[in-house]
Order: C-alpha cells, then structure tokens, then sequence
C-alpha cells in the first residue's frame, strides 16, 4: 500500500466530482506536515484554486470534506491559508508496521534476472603512490552510490581503472633505480604503495634542486624544467617502456606488483571492492584503434602535424586533442579505449564516473565523443562530481609528500575509537576481541559516516576530532543507538518476553509512536531519491532523523517496564523494526553496527 499515492487518487477524484476538474496525479503535491501544524500529510490546494474559483481556504475545506467522507484512511483534517493537513489514522500506521516488520528486505528492491546493468566506476588511482584523503572521500562514495542503486533494483558492477602508465610512474621507477639501493617492501618492512610513494617525493625533491641549480647558473625556469636531466632520463623511461624494452618492462612489472599488494590491503581495510579492474597499460592502444576508426569514417580529423583531433564546436564545446603527432595517446584517448573495453564485456546501460568536480569538463567531452563513436550510452553517462576534501589544516600535495595517508588516517581513526569509547565506557561488557571489532567498526563508520553525511557536490573538510562523537550526526551515535535497541531485545528474551509479530490494529499509540512508524514508512522513498541523485548524503541524514527520534522515545516511554502487554509488544515490535532499517540504511553506506557496545 503506497499511502501517498492513495491520497493523490481521491484528491484527483475530489476536484472532479467538486469542480469538473481532470487533474493529473502529479498535480497533486504531498508532503509531510510541518511539525507545528496538526496532521501527518499536507495537500497543496493552490495547483486547484483557479479550477474551483474559490478561495485557497474554502477549496481546501471542501476537498478536505470530500476526503474524510470518501476515504476511511484519514480521520480528521484542517486547513491553514492554502494547504490541506490530514490526519492519518493509527490503525492504518499500525497496520503499516506489521507490514514493515514482516518483510526481510523492506525498503530493498532486489534486482530481477533481466534487470539493466550501471557500471560504475570509482576509485582510479596511480600506481605511482598511496591512497590519501581525497581517495577515501572517492572509493566511499562510489561503494555507498554502487549500494544505493543495486537497492533501487539496479545490477551493478563495480570497476575501477588504475593509471598504471605514463611519465609520473617512471619518475618513481627512476628514482628507485637511481637511489633504492635494490630496497623492497620486504626488506625494509615499508608496504609497497608506500615505498614507490617515498621515491615518487624523492624524484620531486632532486627535480626541483635541479631546477634551482640550472636556474642559478641563468638559465630561465622554464627552460630549466624541460632541460634538467631528471626529467629527460623520465622521458627516456617512458620511451622505452611504450618501446616494450624489457629491463623497464621489468622493472615496471615489479614496482606496479608492490603497489597493487598495498591498494588491495587499503580497500579491505575500508571494505570496499570492485568485480572487474582494468589498467590503463591495457587500454589506451584500444583507445587509439577507436580514434583511428573515427578518423576513418570522418568523425575525427588530422592536422598538419600528423595529430589527430575531434572537433566539438558544433556542441557548444571545443576542439579536442585525441592523438599527438608523434602517435601518442593522452587521457582521453585511453577513456575511449576503457570504454570499449567495458562495453565489450558488459551490457552497459547506465555508466557513471565517480570523479572530482575538476573533471567536469573532461567528461562533457567523453560524453559527445563516446556518443559519436556509437557507445549506446554515451550521451547519458553519469559524471558523478563530486567536492574536495581537506583537513583542518588545508589543501594536500602528493608529490611534496604532505597528503593525508589513508592508511595512517585509517589506523588513527581505530585508535582514537578504541580511546573514545574506553573512557565513555562503552566497551564495559566486552570481551576482548569484542572490544577490537567494535573498535574498528567505530572508528570507520565515524570516518566513513562524517564523509557520506555531506552533501557529495560540496567541498568539504574532514575533522577527525568532530566524528568521533557519541553524539549528534555522527556515524557512533547511530551504531550505538543500534547497539542499545539490541541490548533491550535481549533482555527482552531474557525476561522470558515473547513480543510475537503482529499487533493489533485497534491499539491506542502516542503522536511521537505514529511518527516514528511514519519516519519508518518513508525509508523506500529515501533510497529511492538517493539513487536518483546519487546521494548516500541522503540515507545518512535519514538515518540520523530516525535514531535521534528513537532516542527521545527510548527515554520517554518504559518498554520492558509497561505494564500494558499489548503496548510492551508493539513497542519491542517497532524497536526492531527501526533496529533493522538503522542496520540496513548503513550498510547502503559501507558501515557496519556492532550488536553490543
């Protein structure tokens, strides 16, 4: 039973029957009353004041008269100047409950067998250096958005392009052949991403001391910056690597298999995960095999200088580079060629890039040119852009070695966790492998829940002092208010209480027992609007609405001490219900709730 779109029916009914009105359902605007008025649903009489050439008032009257007369959901109603509140009955809300709580996957829809593909694409690091803050805020929006939409019935597969090629890799390879010694991951205890990450800094370090040596000795900076024999011993790399010399292959191979070990060890670490990788070193030549067709049939042109281009003017954009003279692809050629690839494997209906806002543009151009080179998909693809992120302290720079280390975040997170809910004493009754889990699932669903709660468009600055609060919107306050509904469950059983599942439609219930079943029934719609505007900001602010109004519940009404065994019942009924949508609501975010804290 779909309550609102009941309400529109007999409101479209209404202003026929009264006013000689065809009205569209859409016409009919609902929403939740505001908390100072009377009523659970609001009408919006004003699309229908002109069909009954009355008053806003005396229209929503009249409409509102039609509706209890005709309707036996609604049990009263007002009007305040051009908006109709309706009063639901409890025993339709009661009713509602039973139904929320019989279903296993309320709020899911579960893919059919037939059910479109979206591919979404998240994460693309470099293999030249670890993750840091801004993957984090990537790698968890694209698992919470692959989540959402897999809820709203999508099949989804997750993948990932990892930049595994180009002059900022063979800065890194050089400066290991130059200085490392022969160093490993395992001879020097250093996780691999890491290690090529030390030598990515390093190669920046003597770059620049290059530079200032060449510029003192007057030649200009930007001379300076192309002739410096770093940089040319980089390019030299690069060369040889797209020449296939098997030393750097080599070398390449081994520095890349050292990095991949520490990515994999990140993404377990934040739990999230991809069903199909592809590598940059894999598909830029299918990039270039694309624009070569399209050079053939016309879509594309050649300059003077042997490159190739794609001309966008006609779109409202501009000329676009697709192959440099000397035959080399850049980063759009290989996005063509990933995109080939992706379509050559799956049956893509929907494709979405989770990358930051910086790319905007970028993807304007992928778009037309996929369109044009006969990607079905192309011209509706999903840019999901999304704001920066920083600390406290500012901006983050990779090749000065001042970002924000996932790792090191991660592990801080963990600790200050631990510390956090050692003092509140919240890890009282654990034991300790109880206490390490618990740990872990609060320091990352804080990390993680202070990152999706924000509005993903916005920029945005992480404090990690802020979201480990056990109160307020933070990730703890939901994980512990899920903790405490499953402490009173089990003393239920405890007690020998057997609360049933079903509850009588007839039983008296409080305003705020109403609203919580109310803010219950509308989880569908919210993962419904998130997966429409690729929002976990959505699920989480829902969530936070919901156990902060279960907190004020839980110490204004006595459960396991009512008397009265039917409210007892319904009580314990509606805890579990909202047990299991705080439950299912983070998990659509990544984050885990620990059964006792």
């Amino acid at each position: 039973m779909n309550l609102e779109n009941d309400i529109q029916t007999i409101v479209v009914q209404a202003v026929k029957t009264l006013y000689g009105f065809d009205a569209e359902t859409n016409q009919v605007q609902i929403q939740k009353t505001k908390k100072e008025f009377e009523g659970d649903l609001t009408v919006v009489i004003f699309p229908f004041v002109k069909a009954a050439r009355k008053s806003p008032e005396v229209a929503g009257q009249e409409i509102g008269e039609f509706i209890h007369k005709n309707n036996n959901i609604v049990s009263g109603f007002n009007v305040i100047k051009g908006f109709l509140n309706l009063n639901i009955h409890k025993s339709y809300w009661l009713e509602t409950l039973n139904n929320i709580h019989a279903d296993q996957h309320f709020g899911i829809l579960l893919p059919a067998e037939d059910a479109d593909i979206m591919m979404i694409e998240y994460s693309s690091p470099n293999t030249n250096k670890p993750l840091h803050l801004g993957h984090i805020r990537n790698n968890l929006l694209g698992f919470s958005i692959a989540e959402i939409q897999k809820a709203n019935g999508w099949k989804v597969v997750k993948t990932n392009i990892v930049n595994d090629r180009g002059i900022h890799i063979c800065k890194s390879m050089l400066a290991w052949k130059l200085w490392g010694n022969g160093e490993t991951p395992q001879s020097t205890g250093i996780k691999g991403d890491h290690l090529v990450g030390k030598y990515y800094v390093l190669f920046d370090q003597e770059y620049k001391a290059e530079i200032k040596w060449l510029t003192e000795t007057g030649m200009g900076e930007e001379e300076a910056k192309k002739s410096a024999s770093l940089i040319l011993e980089a390019q030299k790399m690069l060369l040889a690597w797209e020449n296939n010399d098997p030393e750097i292959r080599h070398l390449w191979e081994t520095m890349n298999g050292w990095v991949y070990a520490g990515f994999a060890e990140t993404y377990n670490q934040l739990g999230v995960d991809f069903d199909k990788i592809y590598y940059e070193s894999e598909t830029y030549l299918d990039g270039k095999s694309k624009v070569e067709e399209g050079l053939k049939s016309g879509v594309f042109y050649k300059r003077d200088d042997e490159s190739v281009w794609a001309d966008l003017t006609g779109e409202g954009l501009d000329e676009k580079l697709l192959l440099r003279g000397d035959g080399t692809s850049v980063y759009m050629t290989q996005d063509i060629g990933t995109a080939k690839l992706r379509y050559d494997d799956f049956d893509i209906k929907k494709m979405v890039y989770v990358v930051g806002n910086e790319q905007i543009y970028h993807f304007q151009v992928l778009s037309v040119l996929l369109d044009k080179l006969g990607f079905e998909w192309g011209k509706n693809l999903v840019h999901f852009s999304y704001g920066m992120v920083e600390l406290p302290e500012g901006k983050m720079k990779s090749r000065e070695g001042t970002v924000v280390d996932a790792d090191d975040l991660i592990a801080g997170m963990i600790e200050t966790a631990c510390e956090t809910s050692e003092e509140l004493g919240k890890l009282d009754n654990c034991t300790p492998q109880e206490k390490e889990n618990v740990a872990r699932m609060v320091g990352l669903g804080a990390l993680k829940y202070f990152i999706l709660k924000v509005d993903p468009k916005k920029n945005m600055t992480f404090n990690p002092k802020e979201s480990i609060d056990f109160n307020g919107n933070t990730g703890p306050f939901i994980q512990y208010t899920y903790a405490r509904i499953k402490s009173v469950l089990r003393k239920a059983a405890e007690m020998g209480i057997n609360f049933g599942t079903k509850i009588d439609s007839d039983l008296e219930i409080s305003e705020k027992e109403s609203y919580l079943i109310q803010l219950l029934a509308a989880f569908p719609s919210v993962i419904e609007e998130a997966g429409k505007e690729f929002s976990p900001a959505l699920i989480a602010n829902y969530e936070y609405e919901l156990v902060k109004e279960y907190n004020q519940f839980y110490h204004d009404f006595p459960m396991l001490k009512e008397e009265n065994t039917h409210l007892r019942q319904f009580r314990l009924i509606l805890s579990e219900s909202i047990a299991s949508v705080v439950k299912t609501g983070m998990k659509l975010l990544g984050i885990d709730v620990p059964e006792r804290m």
